[in-house]
């Protein structure tokens, strides 16, 4: 009896490592994102704002991290009453997970979710935004607003997770909340200065470095395969799961850029390579939700139309004077929207176009309807006090010099005589 059991604690112990293992590489890949969070929103702006947005991508993980640290991770995954839990920190007990790893691993790899998040939010908002109103706005987004969002989605007793949400990385939870704080934020800032003509017609104010948005887009693909097969949070028992995830998260994303190549070269007569790179980034986020529950085929479908939606998005908020320098808010919030109502539809057991009936779609439906207005509609409100009180824009004059210079003395490319 006494051999048995040291065998068992052995297996336990292994079991325990492999899955350790798993979750830390995957949680260090996720936290490279923000490289290509950074990258990608640099290279999508003018070379005289280009450290202004390395500056929020570090308030994003340095401000972010410390709140969800201290106060978030309790908010998400603490006792909760279905909306909220009380606790503050990282707890020892039990979070009823199920989980193989230490709640402190737990934590960083959540981390990871939270920060890219917000992440979403600072493309968005460049070009234009007072760095101290935006790193208030980090620490309340990562402190209390995504928290709440993620207890819904995926603490135990969260009202979404207990009426059956699926939303297996956060299609939802990370992409539409940070894309509908995003839609708030850029509508309370407003426009550019020569973004819009007065009788409305758009200038194009085209990014300086096309390639390093493109490696940043690269770094972001090669992160969601950190994001999506770590939400697994095991590899012992999971090798079939995490194969369907890897699979469905590539698939989805070529059939993203595929489908905006071959729509930007029927509709302006050229491949538009700018939004290829945000036609892979939608096939991304669509599938994030539902990378578990769909067939590789559905995989396809979903990026496919993700692929066309994000091009169509971009030309309607710019027709409506929703300045996105980035396309922050076609990617990851009308395309989180979109992927997280896709697992209703597509669920290979539960999703109606599988005859599953309505039940999943409504759920999903409800879920990302609330999220989203929740983001948004805290976000506007928190904006505006924000604007009443310390400002959140630059002056004209700082916007026309350029934030580099002006707010933070540096530049990013320095020109030697």
């Amino acid at each position: 009896m006494e051999e048995v059991t040291t065998i068992a604690l052995e297996q336990a112990e292994m079991i325990h490592a492999i899955d350790s293992v798993w979750v830390a590489i995957c949680a260090a890949i996720i936290f490279l994102m923000e490289g290509g969070f950074a990258l990608l929103e640099a290279g999508f702006v003018r070379a005289k704002n280009a450290m202004s947005i390395i500056a929020k991508v570090m308030i994003d993980i340095a401000v972010g991290g410390l709140a969800f640290y201290i106060v978030g991770f309790g908010i998400a995954y603490g006792n909760s009453n279905g909306w909220f839990a009380f606790d503050i920190g990282i707890t020892t007990e039990d979070l009823g997970l199920g989980l193989t790893v230490s709640n402190k691993l737990f934590w960083f790899i959540q981390l990871g979710f939270a920060i890219a998040a917000i992440s979403i939010v600072s493309g968005a908002v460049a070009e234009r935004m007072k760095v101290w109103a935006y790193a208030i706005f980090v620490f309340v987004f990562c402190a209390i607003m995504y928290p709440l969002a993620a207890n819904w989605v995926w603490n135990p007793e969260g009202w979404l997770a207990v009426r059956g949400f699926n939303d297996f990385a956060g299609s939802s939870a990370v992409h539409a909340m940070g894309g509908f704080a995003a839609l708030a934020a850029a509508i309370v800032l407003g426009p550019r200065i020569g973004k819009y003509q007065p009788d409305g017609t758009s200038n194009p104010i085209p990014g300086h470095n096309l390639p390093l948005a493109a490696v940043g887009g690269f770094i972001l693909w090669f992160g969601w395969f950190g994001f999506n097969p770590g939400s697994t949070l095991s590899a012992v028992g999971n090798w079939e799961l995490i194969g369907t995830v890897v699979t469905n998260t590539f698939l989805a994303s070529a059939a993203g850029g595929v489908s905006t190549m071959l729509y930007t070269y029927f509709r302006y007569g050229q491949i538009d390579v700018t939004m290829a790179i945000n036609g892979v980034l939608a096939g991304l986020v669509a599938i994030t939700a539902g990378c578990n529950v769909v067939d590789s085929n559905s995989a396809i479908i979903i990026g496919l139309v993700a692929g066309v939606l994000v091009d169509v998005a971009v030309l309607f908020f710019d027709k409506i004077k929703i300045d996105d320098p980035v396309g922050a808010i076609a990617v990851h919030g009308i395309n989180g929207l979109f992927g997280t109502i896709a697992v209703g539809l597509f669920a290979s057991e539960s999703g109606l176009f599988f005859g599953g009936g309505i039940d999943l779609l409504a759920t999903q439906a409800l879920g990302v309807l609330v999220i989203g207005s929740f983001s948004f509609l805290v976000t506007y409100l928190l904006m505006i006090i924000l604007k009443k009180t310390v400002g959140v824009r630059v002056t004209p004059r700082e916007e026309r010099a350029g934030i580099d210079a002006v707010s933070f003395g540096v530049e990013a490319y320095t020109v030697f005589e």
